[in-house]
């Protein structure tokens, strides 16, 4: 298989590790603007540099949110028929539609953690009430190697913020408990981080399901969060993404504490690569689903305090 990952930033690095150990006989050339080191492919400075790109299977488009409608738009005007994996979110905003003519699919990992996995069996044949999900982490501590008022977070122009950084929620949310019809929020920044974009939204949402939503993502959580309470007709779940774990409580008030192993860093995009590949579809986020949750954030306007 030949593979061709754009953009090698620490996200891009992550795929090429785990490609890498993923694929027989694999061969993966990169595109970035930096000087990096690829024993076995080719690095090309630009996308628009890469020769003969319909040798390739599979692409990755892992460069900045910015980028990634007119890498994916060259790219399907160039080949046909092939996989191609966009980091989420898909798009930095709202964009004319084009013929794609590929397979393509949003990196939205977070499916395959082993929670939302569990999450996704207990509530399957259950009404859904009500949600609260929360997630937070300290931005100038979520990628301490870096200067994170140099990062595309703190950009709003380069697709930062933290509604499209934490999108990974929106997505779940939807896919575990239906399309959101409704939502009132808050988009804005509210810290004394040095930054031009959002760091906190919070919504109250419903969903075509009829469950209630309420959501809030931060930049400025001290401790990192990332949690579901979840209300249905015949018990309550709490969620915790961090800490691996589940409670399940029922109307008697019996208490049930699922401990889920921790698996390492690479375990959910690891199982997406390979469900992809071995085209087992089902749970991997596809183009449209990506871009309805492009849509929604392009609806959420960013106000001002």
């Amino acid at each position: 298989m030949k593979i061709l990952i754009i953009g090698f930033g620490s996200i891009g690095r992550r795929h090429f590790e785990i490609l890498n150990g993923l694929v027989d006989n694999v061969i993966i050339d990169i595109v970035s603007k930096h000087a990096v080191h690829n024993e076995s492919g080719i690095i090309y400075k630009d996308l628009y540099d890469v020769m003969m790109i319909e040798q390739y299977d599979y692409f990755v488009i892992a460069s900045e949110t910015i980028k990634h409608y007119e890498q994916l738009k060259y790219i399907c005007s160039k080949v046909r028929g092939k996989k191609i994996v966009v980091e989420k979110p898909l798009f930095d905003k709202c964009y004319e539609a084009f013929e794609y003519n590929n397979k393509v699919f949003t990196a939205y990992n977070l499916r395959f953690h082993p929670v939302i996995e569990k999450l996704e069996k207990l509530i399957e044949n259950e009404q859904v009430y009500y949600v609260n999900v929360i997630c937070g982490q300290y931005l100038p501590s979520w990628r301490p190697e870096q200067d994170y008022k140099k990062s595309y977070s703190a950009e709003i122009t380069q697709g930062g913020g933290v509604l499209r950084d934490l999108s990974h929620e929106l997505d779940y949310i939807t896919w575990l408990f239906g399309n959101i019809n409704k939502i009132d929020s808050i988009n804005t920044k509210i810290s004394d981080l040095e930054i031009n974009s959002d760091d906190i939204f919070t919504a109250i949402a419903v969903t075509e399901k009829k469950s209630i939503i309420n959501l809030t993502v931060d930049y400025i959580s001290k401790v990192p969060l990332r949690r579901l309470i979840i209300h249905t007709k015949n018990k309550t779940i709490e969620a915790d993404v961090i800490k691996n774990s589940l409670v399940i409580t029922d109307k008697m008030s019996n208490r049930e504490v699922i401990e889920i192993d921790a698996e390492d860093r690479n375990y959910t995009y690891s199982k997406m690569h390979n469900s992809i590949i071995t085209n087992n579809f089902n749970a991997v986020c596809s183009f449209d689903e990506g871009k309805r949750i492009v849509d929604l954030i392009d609806s959420i306007e960013f106000k001002e305090l």
